[in-house]
């Protein structure tokens, strides 16, 4: 940082801020809880010796804001991932349920807006493709911010809803599915290499909800990696040229990914799919009727207030996640009975 020689290659020099950032972010927390625990008890032990009920209250008061500070920081050692501390880009896909599964897709879009919020993150909708009825049959998401690929991750693979369908007039009980996928949002990365001769970019009109909506223009962007089949695009930006630098980072996000899980050979894999978006493959299951629970079948965490993991309170089954992962404690994925 102190070389002269590194603010010639503006991105290369924010490369290596972010590198210092990380690395030294944590030493520096470390040295202030450190400090504010070591006060703490001092504080304390001086209440209990001089009997001052006040003084200990107070303090006690202050614990559980020190707990979470000292989970933060855990949860920042544990995202040890070569992306962990990149933005993230998360796209949703219907599976198994029609129309319901395109709702619950678009339910589960507001959820994850709801926690980049609450996260402090920057999220903005890149490329979306709307459902017949009601929904998204997919959207992809660019969520901006400092470890939100490291916590994203933990959201990869097939998300179950059940519920009294909206759309049957019979009131019944419906079950349906959507996939999760999240790649790193990498600006550059010198460890995946992509050649031009290797893409195939095509241009198309965005599509929209009708009206003025509609681009009249063929500035969104799809572009393909053929050795892989990759396919990357983006749609957000009325500029074809702003769309094609989002969709190629879409890319080299999900390349870097690959590489990162070339030893699963499987592409639903390197889309953080294990298998097909249906029964008996998902992570977690979303169940509001007969009874209302939040559960994840890796780490057996569950939640029993439905509407808050809705409003994007997610933040216990990532942790929940991510402490079994550092344990080697993540359970196979099962169905409910």
């Amino acid at each position: 940082m102190a070389d002269p020689e590194l603010w010639t290659n503006p991105s290369r020099a924010e490369r290596i801020s972010r590198q210092l950032r990380v690395v030294a972010g944590p030493l520096e927390e470390f040295s202030r809880l450190k400090s504010q625990v070591q006060e703490w008890v001092e504080l304390v032990e001086l209440g209990l010796k001089e009997n001052d009920n006040a003084l200990v209250q107070a303090e006690l008061r202050e614990a559980p804001q020190l707990l979470a500070d000292l989970r933060t920081l855990e949860l920042s050692l544990i995202l040890k991932g070569p992306y962990d501390t990149e933005s993230a880009i998360l796209t949703l896909h219907a599976g198994a349920g029609g129309t319901e599964a395109q709702d619950w897709v678009a339910m589960l879009l507001r959820m994850y807006l709801r926690w980049a919020e609450k996260r402090g993150y920057n999220a903005q909708i890149i490329d979306q493709l709307a459902g017949e009825e009601a929904g998204l049959k997919s959207v992809s998401v660019e969520v901006q911010g400092e470890r939100a690929f490291g916590f994203l991750r933990t959201e990869r693979g097939v998300h179950r809803l059940v519920r009294i369908s909206p759309f049957d007039a019979s009131g019944r009980r419906h079950t349906s599915f959507a996939s999760v996928e999240v790649v790193p949002d990498i600006e550059a990365d010198d460890t995946v290499e992509i050649r031009p001769e290797d893409l195939r970019i095509d241009t198309y009109r965005a599509s929209g909800a009708g009206g003025q909506h509609i681009n009249k223009t063929e500035s969104a962007v799809r572009i393909t990696h053929l050795p892989t089949g990759l396919v990357a695009s983006c749609q957000s930006e009325r500029s074809q040229h702003s769309n094609r630098e989002t969709a190629m980072k879409m890319l080299r996000g999900k390349l870097a990914d690959l590489k990162e899980r070339e030893w699963e050979q499987k592409m639903a894999e390197v889309r953080g799919v294990q298998t097909e978006i249906g029964f008996g493959s998902q992570i977690r299951s979303y169940v509001f009727q007969p009874y209302t629970v939040v559960r994840d079948h890796r780490t057996r965490h569950e939640v029993g207030n439905v509407q808050a993991v809705m409003d994007g309170e997610i933040d216990s089954f990532i942790e929940a996640y991510l402490q079994g992962e550092a344990r080697g404690q993540l359970m196979p994925e099962e169905a409910d009975p």
